[in-house]
């Protein structure tokens, strides 16, 4: 059932209002050096086992005049990231074995434990942005009631949801095998993400 920022959105993308368009957007990404972080497999999850995650903070700046989650859904979409969504993070640890995930902070703050149970946990604010390589584990701690999340995809992939044990022999044999994305998501084709996973073996 659609959430109310589903239909939020919905509304925007049908009047135009409240989004800058996918040209405009890319005037809100903030140059900002990428945080990297490297987990390694805990037995129930994988993460990847070449590629860091990689957070870039205060990347996106917002105008008053349009939705925040709309500019994020627009820059996403600019660099060829889709299937955006609103939401928040489940609650509960999961990766992704076939596709890459990007997850934009619109809007308040939460505690989100990357890499499964010996991970590292990160507080995201507004503006904040985290590209994961397929398999990194995610799990919201804790977070604002106003907090609202933009997730969005490359467009190779598939999204699929592993949470057991049962997962992983099909999830260690495909993660290596989901492609380089052709762009950034927040900085597009000249932005550090391409580099930091083409270059680390």
């Amino acid at each position: 059932m659609p959430t109310l920022e589903d239909l939020k959105g919905y509304a925007e993308r049908a009047t135009g209002l409240r989004r800058p368009g996918k040209r405009k957007a890319m005037d809100f990404a903030q140059a900002r050096k990428p945080h990297t972080v490297r987990f390694k497999d805990d037995g129930l999850i994988p993460n990847h086992p070449r590629w860091p995650l990689v957070i870039y903070r205060h990347a996106v700046s917002f105008d008053e005049r349009h939705d925040p989650a709309a500019e994020i859904e627009d820059l996403f979409e600019a660099n060829g990231w889709g299937d955006t969504w609103r939401n928040g993070i489940y609650d509960y640890v999961h990766y992704h074995s076939q596709i890459h995930e990007v997850l934009g902070i619109a809007r308040g703050k939460g505690r989100v434990r990357f890499g499964g149970s010996k991970g590292r946990i990160f507080t995201l604010k507004a503006g904040d942005v985290a590209v994961l390589p397929a398999g990194t584990g995610h799990q919201c701690l804790g977070a604002d009631n106003d907090f609202l999340v933009i997730g969005a995809y490359p467009p190779t992939g598939t999204y699929d949801e592993c949470t057991t044990v049962e997962d992983r022999p099909r999830a260690l044999k495909s993660i290596p095998k989901v492609s380089v994305p052709r762009k950034d998501p927040v900085y597009g084709i000249g932005g550090p993400l391409l580099k930091m996973w083409r270059k680390v073996k």
